[in-house]
């Protein structure tokens, strides 16, 4: 369970957190109750999201439930760093579409005394560790796995299984292209 209680929170000290899992196990509500909570505080924030992420809003991180904040839309990790205007925290969504370069950024940050709050995918649809993910769950000090619910048998699931016939690693899509399994599951649904 996550406690949310940073050492040193308060002070300058960054840091970096990681909300991972499959698809639709809830890792961009939780990115965005965290970012409301201090927006709450009136911490200084920032929200980014990949350029590719267009499914719900240009402008905005929306979430399969609907939840929506505001966001500064990016075409690689680079730019988070020219946009970054000294804000307390910086929350990022949908990690596992930008670059490696994401690591480096996210470090960066952090030692500057910024938290950063990623959300991403942690596997593709072949159960493969998803872009930048990964390194960015082994640099982190917090890391939080959460989990959707398979829509076969009821069990807790983490991986999102491709129902659409493309087979590139990057398909964006929601629910008319994945739906999230168990282990059991997936196995008995890709053999």
């Amino acid at each position: 369970m996550f406690l949310e209680q940073f050492p040193g929170e308060g002070r300058q000290n960054g840091w970096i957190e990681v909300i991972c899992g499959s698809m639709f196990s809830g890792k961009t509500e939780e990115l965005i109750r965290r970012i409301r909570r201090a927006e709450f505080a009136n911490q200084p924030l920032i929200m980014f999201k990949p350029e590719i992420d267009n499914r719900y809003s240009q402008e905005k991180v929306v979430s399969h439930k609907g939840t929506e904040f505001k966001a500064e839309i990016v075409k690689s990790s680079q730019e988070i760093l020219t946009k970054w205007k000294n804000q307390k925290i910086v929350a990022i969504d949908e990690a596992q579409f930008f670059d490696e370069h994401l690591v480096e950024v996210s470090n960066e940050l952090a030692d500057k005394g910024v938290r950063v709050v990623i959300a991403g995918l942690d596997m593709d649809y072949l159960r493969i560790p998803f872009g930048p993910m990964p390194k960015l769950l082994s640099i982190a000090e917090y890391v939080t796995k959460v989990h959707a619910i398979c829509v076969s048998c009821g069990n807790l699931a983490q991986f999102s299984h491709r129902t659409a016939s493309e087979s590139g690693q990057v398909l964006v899509g929601a629910v008319e292209k994945y739906r999230p399994l168990c282990r059991t599951c997936y196995h008995i649904a890709t053999t």
